[in-house]
């Protein structure tokens, strides 16, 4: 369903691509929130506007997509809601240079010989130029780098809680408070994906399985709420969690999984020369799917619901009434979508995982069943069952 509205109203944003509503952006630099309300450029705020000024939509949803220096909560007429991040950038040239964001008034000034592009920092001379002599490196803490950060001090702190309260009462107690919230997670992760799936070797991926789920439930659920990051819904981010699944499967191989890599048992010759390639790249193409996966889902939600607001201001564009009229209906597409993705945010989680200890599971089962001399077969993860 979510997929369906997303090809049908993107297909509607087609045809009206060329209907624009037009709108001022204002800032005035602050501390920590700050609230812009001096003019600036059209291309301003990420790109909002073209070059007359004018509300673009499909800019404005990549912005909001898309990583920036800054948290972006709300505009109210001329009036932006932001809190502004630190650069840190680092050039052979010019030394460390440390500043907040708030110094570029979203892309319209340069500050200490550096601008800001398409949330780009890049070097100028005094008269604006792009600078092309000068090396930059950009160390700053950008939102999804600042929300991961908040997402791991949740994590340990939540987990450290409920940990100290099973060691204050003992493993058996019943739980209460937000204990009956984890509990119930915790046993799904162990009933329904560790031991299916990985069998008598599940405690010793566990740890790793139930860090990933909560790590990766708790950006999706933050990346929900209006102005944060959508740190599930950028590639880097969803790259450097499958390559660490793809170690961790490595890791867990053995002897019989690599001999039915390059030799498969009971396959002929000619078969072997196709089969073997494609076996290999499927050590890399089930961690490359994971990664695409979770980026795809999470990127859509946001595309969809964002979508639904920016009809509210193509139809007003041509009309008043028309603006208003659909506003209801807009809204309401958005909070049910809103609610869908509630849920996918758990689903996208429990599918990571669960395929994570899939690939794990495979890595090791080859060792799990196989002939003896006397041609019996044995499965030693049926015992176990």
């Amino acid at each position: 369903m979510k997929y369906l509205l997303g090809v049908t109203f993107s297909t509607f944003m087609l045809f009206f691509f060329n209907v624009s509503f037009g709108r001022d952006h204002h800032q005035n630099e602050g501390d920590s929130l700050t609230v812009k309300t001096e003019a600036h450029a059209p291309e301003a705020h990420g790109g909002h506007g073209d070059a007359h000024g004018e509300f673009n939509p499909g800019e404005t949803i990549i912005h909001h997509v898309l990583d920036a220096h800054e948290f972006h909560f709300f505009s109210f007429g001329h009036t932006h809601a932001t809190i502004p991040l630190p650069i840190i950038v680092y050039a052979p040239q010019r030394g460390l240079k440390v500043f907040s964001s708030a110094r570029f008034e979203e892309g319209t000034v340069a500050y200490e010989g550096y601008k800001i592009e398409k949330n780009k920092i890049i070097a100028v001379t005094e008269t604006g130029a792009v600078d092309t002599s000068v090396t930059v490196y950009d160390l700053s803490l950008t939102k999804n780098v600042v929300q991961m950060f908040l997402a791991v001090i949740l994590l340990v702190v939540i987990m450290l809680n409920v940990a100290k309260k099973y060691k204050a009462q003992g493993a058996q107690s019943v739980p209460s408070g937000f204990q009956n919230a984890i509990e119930p997670v915790i046993n799904f992760v162990i009933d329904e994906v560790a031991k299916p799936n990985l069998r008598e070797k599940y405690r010793k991926y566990l740890p790793y399985l139930l860090t990933v789920f909560f790590f990766i439930l708790i950006n999706n659920i933050i990346g929900l709420i209006p102005g944060s990051a959508n740190v599930t819904g950028n590639i880097a981010f969803t790259l450097v969690l499958s390559v660490i699944s793809l170690i961790v499967i490595l890791i867990s191989t053995d002897g019989h999984f690599w001999a039915h890599i390059f030799w498969p048992p009971g396959v002929p010759l000619l078969v072997k020369l196709i089969l073997v390639p494609v076996e290999l790249l499927g050590i890399f193409i089930k961690p490359a799917a994971l990664m695409i996966r979770l980026f795809a889902n999470m990127t859509a939600g946001h595309i969809v619901i964002l979508s639904f607001v920016s009809l509210i201001f193509i139809f007003g564009k041509m009309a008043a009434a028309a603006g208003w009229g659909f506003s209801p209906v807009s809204l309401a597409f958005t909070v049910f979508i809103y609610m869908v993705e509630i849920l996918v945010a758990f689903i996208q989680a429990f599918i990571f995982t669960n395929l994570t200890a899939v690939f794990i599971g495979q890595a090791f089962e080859s060792s799990h069943g196989h002939d003896d001399h006397n041609g019996k077969h044995h499965d030693h993860g049926e015992v176990f069952a």
